[in-house]
């Protein structure tokens, strides 16, 4: 039996349709599975925290080495420092120690299926653009917003290329919401997180075949 696939319309960067190409739909077109898709936004987001907030414990906060009060005879409680963490101005008892570790992971067989349910909500929802290659000669600005118009790209676009295209990142990143990645730093994050995924032809077939 042949395998299903689904057609994605290939555009040029004047928006112009040039060609269509065939992709898997176990890739592209499988029943979004939401709770590795959050599994793996959890994982995504744990992981980019550093863990480097820390406070000062009553032994590393200055001062408090002399002893407030006599111990006996003034009618008020025992102390010995007034960097005590009930005192103000004391140190912390138990709070963060800067070396907090909030990473998680996921299993390869659970992200892939992440990765296709995301997908595949975006290629139900014609969130997909497939542009069949980005040529900028110079470094313009002008030019990475004026392609975007006329591909139809939404407010916030990620768009995935499978090699090196430094001017294509130059004149796209002071644009609000567009991010430029590789095949291979490809997130759910990422595709959820935006209104339109915009592929080359080159890169598209790539990631089908990762997945696939």
């Amino acid at each position: 039996m042949a395998e299903k696939k689904v057609t994605l319309k290939v555009i040029n960067q004047s928006g112009e349709d040039v060609s269509k190409v065939l992709v898997s739909a176990a890739v592209f077109g499988i029943e979004a599975n939401n709770q590795v898709m959050f599994d793996s936004v959890q994982v995504y987001q744990a992981n980019m925290r550093q863990g480097t907030a820390k406070v000062l414990t009553r032994a590393e906060v200055r001062g408090g080495g002399k002893k407030p009060w006599r111990q006996k005879g003034t009618g008020r409680a025992r102390a010995g420092s007034s960097r005590s963490p009930i005192w103000r101005k004391g140190g912390i008892a138990f709070g963060p120690r800067g070396n907090q570790n909030y990473k998680l992971s996921q299993n390869k067989k659970e992200h892939a299926l992440a990765l296709k349910s995301a997908l595949s909500l975006k290629a139900a929802s014609k969130d997909i653009i497939v542009v069949d290659e980005f040529n900028f000669e110079t470094i313009s600005t002008k030019n990475g917003a004026a392609m975007l118009a006329n591909i139809k790209a939404k407010a916030k676009t990620l768009i995935v290329i499978n090699e090196e295209n430094d001017n294509l990142v130059a004149s796209v990143r002071n644009i609000p919401g567009v991010i430029v990645v590789g095949t291979n730093n490809l997130s759910v994050y990422d595709i959820l997180n935006t209104n339109s995924v915009v592929f080359t032809k080159a890169a598209v077939k790539e990631v089908e075949g990762g997945l696939n």
